[in-house]
């Protein structure tokens, strides 16, 4: 968690950070300043130093509820670093970039680089401050060594944001059952009062105005799938598909707090009205998967052996999975679970990127998300929840919700 940071800085020869763009949807920033309203920042934090938080003059009473020591870059007047560069913007930008850091007394050492950025300008940016400031190594986090792994644990306030996130989530799936289960049914499928069809399409727009009402965002979508399109684990769902009864839905939901907060994720599947036969029997292989590895799953423990436990599991079943079949796009083909936060996905991992760093330490937030698929047959059943691993060692859902596969309807 945050309290790690330096040490996890010193463990890894790193001096400094510089995390640069917005404040919104931008996770590393959020981390270190909370949900602001500033279109561009750059954060300098010095090992076993606060950070400094560098933003532009209109936006300094939101810079100040960082709570951070704060510079505004008019302490930087750009007319006069234009007429140093010859009118060259980027070399202006360079230049106030050097001259933050000199008077932070930042001139040599590792300097790890962090934020979002338009890729082009910021690559020409940070190459020409390489080449003015020769004591300073620029370093990107590729082997996610550090901020990821600090984030991998969260504090009180972090779990109570993602708890309040999963109680709106919850209480969105509820509304959506509700929404639904109160149409009518004609011709096997929901219909609405003027007699046409209920589309996923009008079913998605809800959950994002649900959402809003409740203070929330829904960044990357929605998973809305029904039918051949459930069984493929990422579908989105065919805006157009009519709700019909009887068929497998995938519905994965996974907003985070309005700018760029916390995140919650979530998978309930559905069936209208009744379940075939085939799809209550795959259901309950999940179901019985998803409660075997809850009982299993233990504080302190790697989270890599509960993804081949996962397939071992499933293979038992006799379903095709990615352990002994990597291709596989039939039966089990993701990872078990990954952790959230300020990421929707984030440390820990449980898949092939899994490491020895990946641990199921206290503080860690993850999903637990088995799932079974076969889109030639009009079949997909994932059960997810987040969960979370509490000081004393135990392990929960943050917020329960009950799964039922079938939902009655009229």
């Amino acid at each position: 968690m945050i309290t790690d940071l330096d040490s996890i800085m010193e463990t890894h020869g790193i001096d400094a950070l510089l995390i640069t763009g917005p404040a919104q949807h931008n996770p590393t920033m959020v981390y270190l300043t909370g949900v602001r309203h500033l279109t561009h920042a750059d954060l300098i934090k010095k090992r076993g130093e606060a950070p400094v938080l560098f933003h532009g003059p209109m936006e300094r009473d939101e810079a100040a509820k960082s709570g951070l020591r704060t510079v505004s870059y008019s302490h930087y007047p750009m007319a006069g670093l234009l007429k140093e560069t010859h009118g060259d913007r980027t070399k202006a930008l360079v230049l106030r970039n050097q001259r933050m850091f000199e008077d932070l007394g930042l001139t040599s050492g590792r300097v790890m680089l962090y934020g979002c950025n338009e890729i082009g300008p910021a690559f020409s940016r940070f190459s020409a401050l390489q080449d003015a400031m020769h004591g300073i190594s620029f370093t990107g986090d590729t082997e996610e060594i550090l901020l990821p792994i600090t984030r991998a644990t969260k504090g009180p306030e972090e779990i109570e944001a993602i708890r309040h996130m999963g109680q709106v989530t919850t209480a969105v799936v509820a509304e959506v059952a509700s929404f639904l289960t109160t149409h009518a049914v004609k011709d096997g499928r929901l219909v609405k009062p003027d007699g046409q069809p209920l589309r996923i399409g009008e079913v998605k727009n809800r959950i994002n105005l649900w959402l809003a009402e409740r203070g929330a965002e829904n960044p990357e979508d929605t998973i809305f799938a029904i039918g051949r399109d459930a069984g493929v684990p990422h579908s989105s769902g065919n805006p157009e598909d009519e709700l019909r009864l009887g068929q497998t839905i995938v519905f994965d939901i996974y907003p985070c707090q309005a700018g760029g907060g916390y995140y919650y994720d979530f998978t309930r599947p559905w069936c209208l009205g009744y379940a075939p036969d085939e799809a209550m029997a795959l259901y309950e292989q999940v179901h019985t998967v998803y409660t075997r590895l809850s009982e299993e799953l233990a504080a302190n423990t790697p989270c890599a052996p509960y993804q081949r436990r996962t397939c071992e599991l499933f293979e038992a079943q006799g379903h095709p999975t990615i352990l002994s079949q990597p291709e596989t796009e039939e039966g089990y083909v993701h990872s078990l679970g990954h952790g959230v936060g300020l990421n929707i996905h984030e440390r820990p991992w449980f898949g092939s990127n899994a490491g020895a760093q990946d641990v199921l330490l206290p503080g860690s937030v993850f999903t637990l998300e088995p799932g079974l698929y076969y889109p030639g047959r009009g079949l997909g059943v994932r059960l997810e929840d987040t969960l979370w691993v509490a000081p004393d060692g135990r392990i929960e859902v943050l917020v329960p919700y009950p799964m039922d596969l079938v939902l009655p309807v009229h």
